[in-house]
């Protein structure tokens, strides 16, 4: 693919309109929030932010070149096909959660898994079920919003931890978040590097699942005990949750994800129409709504795009392509910085989504030179923004749970086990390796080729 190539290197500062951004969305989210202000990242639009940082990126740099050649600059960048699949991805995402949730299968999948755990495992129950819930509908938002009431419930029915309890929702929400095929941080992170869905999630699970088994005997051993109350759990229909496991199984047989979200989408209003639970215009509704609630996404990924794409124009991709190699010692020291840069920015900008769309870029530069898989880098970045995420004090998860469980944010994060096993899994994975052998890079070939050229022309 050829792409445009500035003759001006602007080094540093062509990373200028980026930390603009930052500096307005971030800068005054953090300012808000110490001032106590309701919805303080929304006080700057992240719309305006960015748009802001593009404006600053069209008239303020190569003012040889005419307003009009580097709009189009920005709108091929912006209208990538790898962009624009990302978008339809979230969208389609966006409706099958949704219609899913209308026709019963949200509200099946938790009244299934409360009446399938004694009362006496309750809180790794918990973690269990926001695992699980998050993983069929790709969203820890959509799982905060259905188990925390639900844990607050429990806290008070069955005698919990609350500390404990809120915990166990926040990280087993991100769980899924994770490593679901249709969550918006999966989507991101494997387009965003060139990796392939089901490799990504393969390497994914190989780290999350250990964590995941450990935590929950974390959760079973200190709650021994508690938890000594029956609780009733709702009814629920086990045909509403067939369009969750077909997304699952059809993405593990390597299909397509927009054929399989389509797919799901369908059966889902079959289903539903078939029980009563939706109409055929309920469901025609549901997944427009739900295509709504991620057009953010959609349209933040393409000005996002157009903005990276500007910084690599202007040479600041390069720039900081070189700096990062300069910390870099070999292969291994390459990984935990990536991982480590996903976990800051994340933790920055408290969006998982965004973190991962703005290093995406780097890592498959940087990748590219060190021969690390495709699928690993994928990986790499959305462990380290799930993570930050999970453990930030001013994260939704974090606030959400303070407030519904009474637990303060220390007593909460002394109960998120599953992040530092997380984090423990993949230190493991890059200084030993041995868990990515099998997953050899589809692309290593071409890029040992491209590096070997790059040293014969140096």
């Amino acid at each position: 693919m050829n792409e445009n190539k500035n003759l001006k290197n602007y080094g540093a500062k062509a990373l200028l309109p980026l930390l603009i951004f930052l500096v307005l969305y971030v800068g005054c989210g953090i300012v808000f929030t110490v001032l106590g202000t309701e919805d303080p990242f929304w006080q700057m639009p992240r719309y305006v932010a960015i748009l802001i940082a593009i404006l600053v990126a069209v008239i303020f740099f190569d003012k040889e070149k005419s307003v009009t050649e580097k709009v189009d600059i920005y709108c091929e960048n912006a209208g990538k096909p790898g962009v624009m699949q990302l978008g339809l991805m979230v969208l389609m995402a966006g409706g099958f959660a949704n219609v899913c949730s209308q026709m019963g299968g949200q509200e099946s999948i938790v009244n299934l898994g409360i009446s399938l755990i004694p009362s006496y495992f309750l809180i790794p129950g918990i973690f269990a079920i926001c695992a699980l819930i998050s993983t069929c509908i790709g969203t820890s938002m959509g799982t905060l919003a259905t188990m925390i009431p639900v844990a607050a419930a429990l806290t008070q029915g069955a005698g919990l931890n609350p500390a404990m309890a809120g915990a166990a929702v926040i990280t087993g929400s991100y769980f899924g978040d994770n490593l679901s095929m249709i969550a918006g941080t999966t989507i991101c992170a494997v387009r965003g590097v060139g990796a392939d869905m089901k490799g990504k999630f393969n390497v994914n699970f190989k780290l999350a699942l250990p964590s995941a088994i450990l935590t929950i005997i974390a959760y079973a051993i200190l709650s021994m005990g508690s938890g000594t109350q029956a609780v009733e759990a709702g009814s629920y229909n086990l045909l509403t949750i067939i369009p969750y496991a077909s997304t699952l199984i059809f993405a593990l047989m390597g299909m397509d994800v927009i054929l399989v979200l389509a797919i799901s989408i369908v059966l889902a209003g079959v289903i539903g129409i078939a029980i009563g639970n939706i109409s055929f215009f309920g469901w025609a509704q549901a997944v427009s709504s739900g295509m709504e609630s991620m057009f953010w996404l959609a349209v933040f990924a393409m000005m996002i795009s157009g903005l990276v794409g500007f910084i690599r124009y202007y040479g600041g991709i390069d720039w900081l392509v070189n700096v990062v190699t300069k910390k870099i010692t070999g292969k291994k020291s390459c990984e935990y910085i990536l991982l480590i840069l996903a976990l800051v920015l994340c933790a920055t900008i408290v969006n998982n989504v965004m973190a991962i769309m703005i290093l995406a870029p780097i890592a498959k530069e940087v990748g590219a030179r060190y021969k690390i898989n495709s699928d690993k880098l994928a990986c790499l970045l959305d462990i380290g923004a799930c993570v930050a995420v999970m453990i930030v004090p001013h994260g939704t998860g974090a606030m959400m749970a303070q407030e519904a469980v009474g637990a303060t944010y220390i007593e909460i994060l002394k109960y998120q086990f599953y992040p530092l096993f997380l984090m423990i899994f993949t230190a493991l994975s890059i200084q030993f390796g041995s868990i990515f052998s099998k997953f050899k890079n589809k692309n290593e070939n071409e890029n040992e080729s491209e590096i070997k050229n790059e040293s014969e022309v140096v």
